[in-house]
């Protein structure tokens, strides 16, 4: 089963004019790029750790009463149920890209919110696991310096 490709763009003009001095110079950018995908999968291992960056809306009152049932005694963590969604990010690289992301279907709605569930009667907030705060784009600005 293949989910919907969910790309999400960082628009940083600093990053982008860098990279477009690098690559005018023909600089071979494999290694940057591998440490930058790092950068990126470790962001959003700090996003579900911290519960986002800024904090993600809580759960709803029905939903942590579900899984103190399921997981009696256990802390409740949002997007983190099972741990099936923070332990799906995987990151790669090339010369000219670095990506992180996940392949699981109910990933996309985690992200953006939506109407979920039969007949859509639920209403999912946003959670945005899949996010840069200032510090990862000054991180990813001192490999590109370096």
């Amino acid at each position: 089963m293949c989910a919907d490709l969910v790309t999400i763009t960082i628009d940083e003009r600093q990053i982008s004019d860098i990279l477009d001095c690098l690559i005018d110079k023909g600089k071979d950018l494999s290694n940057p790029f591998k440490a930058i995908a790092g950068v990126m999968e470790h962001a959003v291992e700090k996003n579900f750790a911290q519960g986002g960056r800024p904090s993600w809306l809580p759960l709803a009152a029905s939903t942590i009463a579900a899984r103190q049932r399921k997981h009696p005694g256990k802390a409740i963590k949002i997007l983190q149920d099972s741990g099936g969604l923070a332990g799906s990010i995987t990151s790669r690289s090339d010369t000219y890209h670095a990506a992180v992301g996940t392949n699981l279907i109910y990933a996309k709605i985690q992200q953006f919110g939506g109407d979920a569930g039969r007949h859509h009667a639920a209403k999912i907030p946003a959670r945005p696991y899949l996010r840069l705060e200032d510090d990862d784009k000054e991180e990813i600005i001192d490999i590109l310096a370096k």
